[in-house]
């Protein structure tokens, strides 16, 4: 008791004498502080007095102007005009096909001279515009294809130096563009360095001297894992021994990796689309007709889920489910996935509460659900739950992946030539007839209100003209102002198509399973079949074919082309993952078991 106590009254002492000392010094560091603060604060006063007012004279010689913060894709354009009338600007994207030119503002004649008449204009910059200078009497000044950098800075001056007829129009650059191609070339260079460094760590690991040295590791590690079982480690308890007594249980039909890798591309694509994509304009979708990164991945992930539905319901088949209760599960399903695309994820949640008033009917999911569940009923009309082996004397042994589903062949068949009577010979009015224009200013502003022809006079038609999408993407270039649903009623009978082309994927899987060559090839061959079908119907052009590309309207060729890429792409994956196994499918494979479980 007396040693704490000493110890008790010698830590008072230590405190009190530290506490003498930290009082000792608060004058002193007041007085720094004081110190310090005025000197920052003098120097804050001759920054602000003598070097602020130098920089923001040195940054231009031109006069100050008050300008709009320029936003993502677009750059600031001054028109300074000399002449002594005023100036009308319209312009037109190149992206817009046969589009009359629209109207970006007029700039005023100049007050006197050498003081010349000046508007700020925001710029897109995302592709090449064209500029067209008239003077308010539609005389043509000048007209000018440029292509702006984002957030440059541009002037535009219009002179006319001798008095005469001719107009000088010169275009300068003030501040150069930035590279807004950067961010997505630096996460380029960094995905492929690891894909490198994940090849070579493979190949390292493939060689002798690294694998002797791991052999090495391994041994010793494993010589004393072996015993420390044996003599037992401190607070170790042993296990009974039950490995490799009994055989392994029979394992189920191998999973192909390379249809969850394929699907996994389209979802990872599909997440970033959805997310904005960084803006690029090539992860947007398509404005009319053509193809973009975005117009891949609905069309994909539509075919990759055809091919699951053939491979779903043989195995079923041969599981012993009927016909009938499989036929319940698919209408369940594709209830409960047009519910949610209706009620849960509808875009009239961005316009206040749902109301049956604005409510859009169509939608992803719903086409979705749709899709799924015609090219299901098919497949229970003609699926077999156990195929026959048909040897290569018979002679339509080749083509017995096609021949023996003929019936779902047919129905297919007769829903393309509604689709085309429909498309190419409905009449709609005040329109001409087969019309396929984005309509507004699009063919040189002839037809403003026939936006998607047939398609959307069938969608107004039946669903009503506030239940369908009301700002369709393309409203931006073609300056649109009649509603529009890509995911109408007359394109998801091509949907229907698209499912039913990864169908026909999933049988020549089924049909070959053990034919990694006669796989491949006929992936090959419906590539290539679909291909030229496709090049036939756009003559290899964006606008000039009988039928051309287009998402908005799912057009046929749009379908065949997009399909056409499936299966090379599929018959790439499956020879890299499934035959080859130079590929695990990573990371892509994961997302797309979990959305299959």
């Amino acid at each position: 008791m007396t040693r704490r106590t000493a110890r008790r009254k010698r830590g008072e002492r230590i405190s009190e004498v530290s506490n003498v000392t930290w009082n000792s010094r608060p004058k002193e560091m007041s007085q720094s502080r004081e110190s310090l603060v005025f000197s920052l604060a003098t120097l804050v006063v001759v920054v602000a007095v003598y070097v602020a007012p130098l920089t923001a004279l040195s940054t231009s010689d031109l006069p100050l102007r008050k300008h709009r913060a320029l936003k993502m894709d677009e750059a600031r354009l001054t028109i300074n005009n000399e002449l002594s009338t005023d100036v009308v600007v319209s312009w037109v994207s190149e992206r817009c096909y046969q589009c009359s030119y629209q109207q970006l503002g007029v700039v005023r004649a100049a007050p006197s001279p050498g003081q010349p008449g000046s508007v700020d204009f925001a710029v897109n910059t995302q592709h090449e515009i064209t500029l067209q200078l008239n003077s308010s009497l539609a005389t043509a000044f000048c007209t000018l294809a440029f292509h702006f950098g984002e957030h440059g800075i541009y002037d535009l001056w219009l002179k006319n130096p001798t008095n005469s007829s001719v107009v000088n129009c010169s275009l300068m650059t003030l501040a150069d563009p930035v590279n807004s191609y950067i961010p997505i070339l630096i996460a380029f260079l960094i995905f492929t360095g690891l894909a490198l460094l994940f090849t070579i760590g493979k190949t390292l690991l493939r060689l002798e001297v690294v694998k002797a040295l791991l052999f090495r590791i391994g041994g010793a590690m494993e010589t004393e894992r072996l015993i420390n079982s044996e003599l037992g480690s401190p607070g170790m308890t042993t296990a009974p021994v039950t490995d490799n007594i009994l055989p392994p249980p029979p394992t189920s039909s191998k999973r192909l990796q390379s249809l969850d890798t394929f699907r996994g591309i389209s979802l990872v694509i599909m997440v970033f689309v959805n997310y904005g994509g960084g803006r690029y304009w090539f992860f947007k979708h398509e404005s009319w007709n053509g193809l973009t990164v975005a117009d891949l991945v609905f069309p994909w992930f539509v075919f990759i889920m055809g091919t699951s539905i053939a491979l779903s319901i043989n195995s079923l088949l041969r599981a012993g489910s009927t016909r009938l209760s499989l036929l319940w599960k698919a209408v369940q399903r594709s209830l409960q996935l047009f519910l949610i695309g209706l009620i849960v994820i509808n875009p009239s949640y961005c316009h206040g509460p749902l109301s049956w008033d604005n409510l859009r009917i169509p939608g992803v999911l719903q086409r979705l659900a749709w899709s799924y569940l015609v090219v299901a009923c098919l497949d229970l009309l003609v699926a077999r739950g156990h195929l026959d082996v048909y040897t290569p004397e018979v002679w339509w042994s080749k083509g017995v992946d096609v021949l023996m589903y003929w019936p779902a062949w047919l129905c297919v068949l007769v829903l393309e030539i509604v689709w085309l009577c429909l498309t190419f010979l409905l009449p709609v009015p005040d329109c001409p007839t087969g019309y396929l224009g984005p309509g507004g200013i699009g063919d040189m502003g002839l037809y403003p209100n026939c936006t998607g022809g047939a398609a959307a006079y069938i969608d107004r038609w039946l669903l009503g003209e506030n239940h369908i999408y009301q700002h369709p993407s393309f409203r931006v270039i073609y300056a649109t102002h009649v509603p529009y649903d890509p995911e109408g009623v007359l394109g998801s009978i091509n949907s229907i198509l698209m499912a039913f082309l990864g169908l026909q994927a999933g049988k020549i899987i089924l049909h070959y399973r053990d034919l990694p060559r006669s796989i491949m090839s006929r992936f090959l061959i419906w590539g290539l079949i679909l291909g030229v079908i496709s090049a036939t119907l756009t003559k290899c052009s964006a606008n000039q074919g009988f039928i051309p590309v287009n998402k908005n309207l799912w057009s046929l060729s749009y379908v065949t082309t997009l399909a056409s890429f499936a299966y090379v792409l599929l018959a790439v994956i499956y020879y890299i993952v499934d035959v080859k196994k130079w590929w695990s499918g990573a990371p892509f494979y994961y997302p797309a078991q979990r959305l299959t479980a």
